[in-house]
């Protein structure tokens, strides 16, 4: 496994016109943090095919909220704009050929232990589909958010994500902002705090402990979702950039990394992948619906499953997908358009 020093990450000395660290420009929006920008080594080589090459890759400064969107915040966004979400609409038979049709009703998956050890290979051991399951009953129409304001929302696909984005007037982030701002100035370690999963015993996300997804120890005493700002942040002031629930971000998804630019001059500088016709998993269900990337892992992930609670792991997830274990947050970019300042 990575057993590197916790280096700062590259920050190179570099013109007006060249990625390098940035002042924040102005006072911060609220419960936002800057980023402040550099150059880093993004990916990992020691655990996923996906996650390769390591490679090199700049960002420009931006805002990033420090708390993944919370239930309250995503009410208020419904209240005031009377917004449906993608899991509570009617869905169309001809988007969905080869689905039950009884199974042709608004809804989301919901996550269900097993009794004991099943087939890893097969998610349906575990995740179901609920009707009347959404962003409000999370669990299905019996359950509701008591309690869970501060909970990140879930159970947003893409489009209820960019949608919460706009009204803000934020936007959600590229793989490469994201990432960048997870690794909280450090180099290449495993973890967004370092190299050691629980320093000194201490538990520093909400991920699974045990054997998933029949026995989960709670070592970090939550069952689902915890509230946000419960673990310790990130070097740079962010929460739950690992664990709690993975987060939608703007690129579409590909099966690997770029490999490194030849010279070392040439890191790519912003880059955003804006073609989805990598993303499609053909000869899968869904094989039509594109992917974006997710990142940060999420209360579910194990070691003996989905060791991704790391600022290096990523996933595709289809566009038109609504899970107890997905959420978001988002950043601003200067110069993009008005700063909010509530």
């Amino acid at each position: 496994m990575n057993d590197l020093p916790m280096l700062p990450v590259t920050q190179p000395d570099h013109h007006d016109d060249e990625p390098g660290p940035r002042p924040a420009p102005g006072p911060a929006p609220k419960d936002m943090v800057w980023i402040p920008g550099g150059t880093f080594r993004m990916g990992s080589e020691d655990w996923y095919p996906e996650e390769r090459p390591v490679h090199s890759v700049a960002v420009d400064g931006f805002w990033m909220d420090d708390h993944q969107v919370m239930v309250a915040e995503y009410r208020r966004f419904v209240k005031a704009t009377r917004y449906v979400t993608l899991a509570e609409r009617p869905l169309d038979p001809a988007a969905y050929p080869d689905a039950d049709p009884t199974l042709l009703v608004p809804g989301a998956l919901v996550f269900h232990p097993t009794a004991g050890p099943v087939d890893l290979l097969d998610y349906r051991n575990w995740w179901s589909y609920v009707p009347g399951a959404r962003w409000d009953h999370p669990e299905g129409p019996d359950s509701d958010l008591s309690g869970r304001d501060r909970h990140p929302v879930t159970q947003v696909a893409w489009e209820d994500v960019e949608a919460y984005a706009a009204w803000a007037g934020k936007e959600l982030p590229t793989e490469a902002e994201w990432e960048f701002a997870a690794r909280g100035g450090l180099d290449q370690t495993t973890y967004t705090w370092g190299n050691e999963f629980a320093p000194k015993g201490r538990m520093m996300a909400n991920t699974w402990q045990g054997e998933f997804p029949w026995q989960n120890l709670l070592l970090d005493k939550h069952l689902r979702t915890s509230p946000v700002r419960t673990f310790p942040p990130n070097g740079y002031g962010l929460y739950d950039m690992a664990g709690n629930v993975w987060e939608w971000t703007a690129d579409f998804f590909t099966p690997r990394h770029p490999d490194e630019a030849e010279h070392s001059c040439c890191a790519p500088r912003n880059p955003r992948v804006l073609n989805p016709d990598g993303s499609y998993q053909v000869g899968q269900p869904g094989e039509t619906i594109p992917r974006r990337v997710t990142k940060g892992g999420s209360h579910l992930c194990a070691p003996n499953y989905c060791h991704r609670y790391r600022p290096a792991a990523r996933q595709g997830e289809a566009v038109d997908t609504s899970t107890g274990h997905i959420g978001f947050r988002c950043i601003i970019r200067p110069g993009s358009g008005p700063v909010p300042t509530t």
